[in-house]
């Protein structure tokens, strides 16, 4: 007891933790007790003075809240919340008080009675406008904690505790309070008896609606605006009784709300409509109706995430299910009466003139009609379908046509997407659905097959097409074949460059058809598009069928992932590349006539490559397989020709055709098992280091034994190695004096780079660097080698964090006083870091055994290490060291353009005018991979807008001059101009661009003329982009004004 009080005293003398904590230990370990505390505190809980009795009271609740729920007993929590009630009374204590009793509501000895005289205490003496948050949220905790484990005691209240509890926590503005109070508040409209305060509950909720609460920086409790507005939608939408409240007010908030308030308004609609029931949506459904339109039929422009137009659409899909949701029949659609079908002859007395503006919102609400329940989705089909049916085969509406396949299609497209949300179990839902075009589907497949014949409908038509077909259950194996007959009518046309847009509609078509039939595709296009595949290249001159063939390899990359037909691809292709590689009667033609058939050769392999890589991307298990028939076909043609060549140059020896080959190699070697990749790598080893070529190649080429294979005997390697280090060096210098090609020394760094010697790698730097890079006695094109050698070494270092990378990027920086040797050593500070496809986790590179995350924060560090000391080099104001600057600048580019935005982000600010700079340099790679970099930071969030519009007439004077085909050569940096060009109006306030929205239109109208189309593409949509930019304005105005007349 000694102890106690003298704890007791020095806390009240100090109010320290201390003494807190020593107390409740003691409590615990049974060294003093409660009453013992309460003695101890006796003279302070009744000391006549008020700061006295106040601590007491904190003191005695700072240790109730810290002991352990055994030590309470039911007398012991009778007679405590006896205490604290009674220090309710005292306006001095009522603090310390509230938190005692936010414990003792949680304790299992607290029974209902004790809960019945709290509240009566908190409801008699709390007055929450006078005390603080943080108290009322102890009042709000109280609440929540009766509310959770004494809930039929506060029910037994009846009708007091509600009107009591209204006047309480009527006004409250605090977010965490907020949160408290809607769960307390659903709970009491659920489970009480409201009846006789339905307005007073609504009125303490719907207050706060819309919430318009943003959460400060660093917000200590995490509260986000989406917490609040969730939390209050179940409170609002708890009860039927708060329908006819809440329509008019939901009205008035959609009518004159901001795009945020009319989504959230939107929002909370959908959820309460199911609640307050048909009966109340019926009634009001021509109100509602009249106000949703409005929402569609002019509608505000999508802004910082916000579609209010979308929301309205699902609002609408939601009333209409409330409406009909007990009117689940099948059959009896003409029965369908109310909103439903006066907004279907709304809308269709509007598609009267499918070519008006007012025709796409009409369709986008009829569309989400078929969405809804599905004798809706059927009585809208029956209406909609035959109306569009009927406008396209009318004479008079001949103009119409395309627009009314536009609508079509997307019709089509909203009844296959309503199937997908159907679960497949057979319901009448899915039943109901899927009738929705089946009634149709022989009118529906005549309109299109003529609208293919028709230019101006083709891609439309094709739209539709591809709805059907993607629509489950839909079509039958004839109707499929049917449309693939008439696609290929369509692909056989002959058809100019601007058709290209409708070519590829129709491959998409025919390949969603191959997912589902591929024999159609197999026996009626396939053979069309060989065809077109000659045995030998067309000649230079040969334009016409030069670009015929590309076409159709086009094509074929399009269809054939499936396994079916990429086995027949690989055949085909195989076939023709062996014709190519080994002609019967060309042994003496030059380089240069056989230049054509290796360029055909090229585009034959790269097309089996990038379908080999989509069907890796969609995850096929067939690939594997190719190991034992594509792979040892390829090999045969490269090691044949490479063995047959005799010195002269054949289409199997040129190295995009190796490149390509090695590329569809790789691919499949990846895809293989782990086990079966290491028997493999076997084979590959003995053929190369041992001669054994015939477990690798095999072919239409029979390899005579007494051809050797042995491509590193130059360099006399043994297997195995006896010593890495020494195979590293050997293998580094034939990379340097004995390879022929790029090809073939780039081969060799990437083997260098896959192996871990550290003592090669000190010997690189200890001779490498200064005997030949650093040595300006050197032949220039020799040091450059080695640097990409470097490059390639420090890559390896990087992936591995190894010490030695600073050392090998700090030499760099000494190279760029050089004008020969500058922009080269520049350009490996972005190498180092550029995407590889050999220390990749598919090709199991062992990197280091660490994690992706630690992959991107060595990265992360070596940027950190390097990009201030670019910033500070290339911004140098004095011009001293000019070339040094272009150097610093170009090193600054190369390695932006390579890394994540997050790693640069902080710098943006010094790096955005240095990157401007960039656009001036003369490497055309380096100034194209700047605007990608300058189009990511514009694309990414509002974060730099304000850093981009500060820079907003640099980057359109700039841009403007790369978009021209008089100063820029090259297209790819034309086209990322024009991307960049683009996006500015969706980044930079109208105010700034204004002043150049004549000058740009204008020169933009000249990039329409470019020779290439796919910059007259990106010349289009900036073009479409600097006009809608002033039209968005102008709609924004028109739209207030229709509504201000139509409220009016």
């Amino acid at each position: 007891m000694e102890s106690t009080e003298r704890l007791v005293r020095t806390w009240m003398a100090s109010e320290r933790d201390e003494e807190i904590a020593k107390i409740v230990a003691d409590i615990n370990s049974g060294s003093t007790t409660l009453l013992s505390v309460v003695k101890a505190l006796g003279e302070y809980l009744t000391a006549e003075e008020d700061q006295l009795r106040t601590k007491g009271v904190e003191l005695l609740s700072e240790v109730l809240s810290r002991c352990s729920a055994e030590k309470f007993n039911h007398q012991s929590v009778r007679v405590l919340t006896n205490f604290y009630c009674s220090k309710m009374e005292d306006w001095d204590t009522v603090i310390p008080a509230l938190k005692g009793l936010s414990h003792l509501t949680t304790l299992p000895a607290f029974t209902p009675e004790e809960a019945s005289q709290v509240l009566d205490s908190v409801f008699q003496h709390v007055k929450m406008k006078n005390i603080v948050q943080s108290v009322r949220y102890t009042v709000f905790t109280i609440f929540d904690n009766l509310m959770a484990r004494h809930r039929d005691a506060l029910k037994t209240m009846g009708p007091d505790f509600i009107g009591r509890y209204v006047v309480l926590v009527e006004g409250e503005k605090d977010p965490r309070n907020l949160l408290l109070a809607f769960a307390i508040a659903r709970v009491i409209i659920i489970e009480f008896d409201i009846s006789q305060f339905v307005e007073s509950m609504f009125n303490i909720t719907f207050c706060y609606f819309p919430i318009t609460f943003r959460p400060p920086p660093n917000d200590p409790y995490g509260i986000t605006t989406d917490d609040l507005r969730n939390t209050l939608r179940q409170c609002l939408c708890a009860t039927p009784a708060f329908g006819p409240l809440a329509i008019p007010l939901f009205l008035e908030k959609l009518a004159a709300g901001s795009p945020a308030t009319k989504h959230d308004t939107l929002v909370t609609m959908s959820i309460c409509f199911p609640v307050y029931g048909a009966s109340l949506a019926r009634n009001n459904a021509r109100k509602l109706w009249n106000a949703l339109k409005l929402e569609v039929f002019q509608p505000m422009s999508i802004s910082n995430g916000i579609d209010v137009e979308s929301q309205a659409l699902q609002t609408i899909r939601d009333l209409v299910k409330t409406i009909y949701a007990d009117n689940q029949a099948i059959n009896g659609d003409e029965s369908i009466e109310g909103l439903a079908r006066d907004a279907c002859e709304e809308c269709l007395h509007i598609l009267h003139e499918p070519e008006k503006s007012q025709a796409k919102p009409a369709i986008k609400i009829l569309c989400a009609f078929l969405s809804t329940t599905p004798s809706i989705c059927r009585y809208t089909a029956s209406q909609l379908v035959p109306h569009l049916l009927k406008l396209f085969i009318n004479p008079d509406e001949v103009s119409s046509r395309p627009s009314i396949l536009l609508l079509l299609s997307d019709v089509i497209a909203a009844s296959r997407d309503a199937l997908k949300q159907v679960p497949e179990d057979g319901s009448s839902d899915a039943e109901g659905v899927e009738a929705a075009l089946s009634p149709f589907k022989d009118e529906l497949l005549s309109v299109l097959a003529s609208g293919l014949k028709v230019a101006s409908c083709r891609d439309p038509a094709i739209a539709c097409l591809l709805g059907l077909v993607s629509t489950k259950y839909l079509l039958t194996e004839e109707e499929l074949g049917f449309i693939v007959h008439c696609v290929n009518e369509v692909l056989a046309e002959e058809t100019d460059e601007d058709d290209e847009d409708t070519s590829s509609a129709a491959l998409k078509l025919l390949a969603a058809i191959s997912m589902q039939a591929p024999s159609h595709v197999r026996d009626q296009t396939l053979p069309q598009l060989f065809s077109a595949l000659p045995d030998r290249a067309p000649s230079k001159d040969d334009v016409k069928n030069r670009v015929k063939y590309w076409k159709a390899l086009s094509a074929l990359t399009t269809l054939c992932r499936q396994p079916e037909l990429f086995e027949i691809l690989v055949i085909r292709l195989t076939t023709r590349l062996d014709l190519l590689c080994f002609p019967h009667s060309r042994s003496d033609a030059t380089e240069a006539d056989l230049e054509p058939d290796a360029a055909y050769g090229h585009s034959i392999l790269l097309t089996i490559h990038k379908v080999l890589l989509a069907k890796i991307d969609e995850g096929h298990h067939d690939i594997p397989k190719f190991i034992d028939s594509l792979v040892p076909r390829l090999f045969n043609i490269f090691v044949y020709s490479a063995m047959t060549s005799d010195g002269r140059y054949m289409v199997g020896i040129d190295p995009r055709l190796i490149i390509a080959g090695g590329r569809i190699i790789t691919s499949i070697i990846q895809s293989l098992p782990l086990a079966r990749q290491e028997s493999y790598v076997q084979d590959l080893f003995g053929a190369y280091y041992n001669g054994r070529v015939k477990e690798i190649a095999s072919g239409q080429q029979a390899i005579s034994d007494d051809l050797v294979f042995r491509p590193f005997d130059v360099v006399a390697i043994k297997t195995p190695v006896p010593d890495l280090n020494v195979y590293l060096n050997d293998m580094l210098r034939w990379s340097l004096s004995k390879a022929d090609s790029d090809m073939q020394r780039e081969a060799a760094w990437k083997m260098i780079t896959t192996i871990n010697a550290s003592e090669f790698f000190s010997g690189a730097l200890e001779r490498l660097w200064p005997e030949i890079i650093a040595n300006a006695s050197v032949e220039v094109l020799a040091r450059q080698h080695h640097l990409k050698a470097w490059s390639w070494i420090s890559k390896g270092l990087l992936v591995r964090a190894h010490p030695l990378l600073g050392q090998f990027i700090d030499r760099l920086f000494v190279l760029f006083g050089e004008q020969m040797m500058s922009m080269h050593a520049a350009k490996v500070f972005g190498d180092v870091v550029s995407t590889d496809d050999v220390l990749t986790k598919r090709n199991h590179a062992v990197v280091k055994a660490i994690p992706t995350f630690l992959m991107l924060l060595h990265t992360q560090r070596y940027v950190n290490s390097v990009l201030p000391r670019l910033i500070n080099g290339a911004g140098d104001p004095t011009g001293k060291y000019a070339q040094t600057q272009i150097g610093h600048l170009i090193a600054l580019s190369s390695l932006i353009s390579q890394v994540p935005k997050a790693l640069y982000a902080g710098e943006l600010p010094s790096l955005l005018p240095l990157l401007i700079r960039g656009l001036e340099l003369p490497e055309l790679s380096i100034r194209h991979k700047v605007i990608n970099t300058l189009l990511a930071i514009c694309e990414d969030g509002s974060a730099d807008k304000g850093a981009i519009s500060e820079h907003a007439t640099s980057l359109v004077s700039t841009m403007l001059k790369n978009s021209r085909t008089s100063g820029m050569s090259s297209a790819n940096v034309r086209i990322s101009a024009l991307k960049l060009l683009g996006t500015l109006p969706t980044v930079v306030r109208y105010d700034i661009l204004h002043p150049y929205k004549a000058i740009v239109i204008r020169e933009l109208a000249a990039a329409l003329d470019d020779p290439k189309r796919a910059v007259r593409k990106e010349a289009v949509v900036a073009r479409t982009n600097w006009y809608g930019f002033q039209l968005l304005i102008e709609q924004h105005l028109r739209t207030f004004h229709y509504r201000f007349k139509f409220n009016g």
